[in-house]
This record gives C-alpha cells, structure tokens and sequence, in this order.
C-alpha cells in the first residue's frame, strides 16, 4: 500500500507541476502578444473618435422621467458604447 501512495503522489505532483507549467506558458505568451500588438498596432487617435462620433438619439421624454434621470442614462449608453449605441425609447416599467 505504501507503494501506491508513494506512486500516487508523484503523479499528483509531476501532474500539478505540468498544469502550472503549461498555464505559465499561455500567461507569459498573451502578455508578449498583448505588448507586440500595443507597440504596431496603437489605438487610434482622440480627433479619430472625435470625428467618427456621432450624436445620440435624444428620444423625448415623458412627463414621468426625470431629465437628469436621462442625462445620466444617455451618458452611460454613449460612454459603455463608444458612441456606439442609440437610445431610441425608454418606458417606465
């Protein structure tokens, strides 16, 4: 029985020592690629959004909706977009 415990554990560590190796390797090979990209590839300039960004769909409020309750939701929608999405209606619910 001791023979096996002993042949167990060291298959449990040469099995932990591999996983660990292995998660290593994709760590340190996803932040050399994330440097290389960052380095060729930057990201574009602020006039570049600037200049691409267009304005947000304002939709009418309702009497029931409070209009810094809308500043701050269109604000949010076009700052978690990227300028990207549109607000085109909002119920109350």
């Amino acid at each position: 029985m001791n023979e096996n415990l002993q042949e167990a554990f060291i298959i449990l560590a040469v099995g932990m020592i591999t996983v660990f190796a292995i998660l290593s390797l994709v760590v340190f090979t996803g932040q050399i690629l994330i440097r290389i990209t960052n380095k060729y590839a930057p990201p574009e300039t602020a006039k570049a959004n600037i200049s691409n960004h267009r304005p947000p769909l304002i939709p009418t409020p309702s009497n029931s909706i409070n209009k810094k309750k809308l500043a701050a939701i269109i604000g949010t929608v076009d700052h978690l977009t990227h300028g990207k999405g549109r607000i085109e209606k909002i119920e109350k619910l």
